[in-house]
């Protein structure tokens, strides 16, 4: 297995610092970021300062295979170009900013190139500017919240965000997981029934449903290589899992193909009514090999290098005096 920890900025998992998209959106963004824009500003000024020129509908030109299972989460699939994923992304809502997660790596040797290995995609916020008094009462708060042991909620009712995992060689990752999760706007929550005949109706009949606890349905879509549907009889009916939290850590086997995860969270006071869904899509087997060819490629560049190297100390390099 080829895994990947999901973990937070705070936690210190892998090392280096990520790439924004390139294209005019990422040169955008990442001028402003330099600027680092300051004073109040509410959230649809904030998400304009970072997404730069947005052109909507998302135009994709990477193809797909025929004959292929469903395997888009609102339009991103696996097979996509990471320009292609953030455009899309981004078309999906006026308030969504995408940004690169270095936190979130693969455990392969890079020999000091940078991977655009995934990005985030958040709702923009209102800047207000706080006082240290409140930014330390803030900090206070989440510091008690940890401690009791209480869910920090960071998303709020009408707010979606993504996590999109890439890999391949400089300026030429691809998509091998997309996980989105929408929490449903307050007095407009659909039924957990309507929420899950909506996701049958476009991923087809699942390979096994069920209901993790009293608030949380599960459904999952998992194909063998040949793209066919795993059903109950499969040695592998127990083996190809997705990822649906954009949160959580992914894993790749050669073994699986197309896997789609949904989860269904139920309103705490109405079990019957939906507060949250997230929908989760990856190519094992693709993703598998796309982190296996990126490192044997990354290793065969290094080789060459060091060998350009010795070549050129052979005929340039001073003698040493004894």
């Amino acid at each position: 297995m080829v895994m990947a920890a999901a973990c937070g900025a705070m936690t210190g998992c892998g090392s280096g610092s990520g790439e924004p998209a390139s294209g005019s959106t990422a040169r955008a963004t990442s001028t402003r970021a330099a600027s680092a824009p300051t004073g109040n500003a509410t959230a649809a000024e904030v998400a304009r300062e970072a997404r730069g020129k947005v052109k909507c509908p998302a135009k994709v030109q990477s193809s797909r295979a025929k004959d292929a299972p469903v395997d888009d989460v609102v339009g991103v699939r696996p097979g996509m170009t990471y320009d292609e994923a953030v455009n899309v992304v981004l078309c999906t809502h006026e308030l969504l900013v995408v940004n690169p997660d270095p936190s979130r790596r693969f455990s392969i040797q890079t020999y000091g190139q940078n991977l655009r290995q995934g990005f985030v995609a958040r709702m923009a916020k209102e800047r207000v500017q706080k006082t240290s008094q409140q930014i330390l009462r803030e900090m206070q708060d989440s510091a008690m919240a940890r401690g009791s042991n209480r869910a920090v909620r960071d998303m709020s009712p009408g707010e979606s965000k993504w996590y999109v995992a890439t890999m391949g060689l400089p300026n030429q990752e691809r998509v091998i997981s997309a996980a989105r999760e929408e929490w449903f706007e307050a007095g407009r929550n659909p039924t957990i029934a309507s929420v899950e005949q909506a996701l049958l109706k476009k991923y087809g009949n699942p390979t096994k449903s069920f209901n993790q606890d009293q608030r949380r349905r599960v459904l999952l879509w998992s194909y063998d290589l040949r793209q066919r549907l795993i059903t109950e009889s499969s040695p592998l009916y127990d083996r190809c899992y997705g990822t649906a939290d954009p949160d959580s850590g992914t894993s790749f086997s050669p073994d699986c193909g197309v896997v789609v995860m949904a989860v269904i969270g139920a309103l705490k006071d109405n079990p019957q009514l939906a507060e949250s869904m997230q929908v989760g899509t990856m190519n094992q087997a693709g993703g598998y090999e796309a982190i296996t060819a990126t490192e044997q490629g990354l290793q065969q560049q290094e080789a060459q290098r060091r060998a350009k190297a010795v070549e050129d100390a052979a005929k340039n390099s001073t003698a040493p005096t004894l």
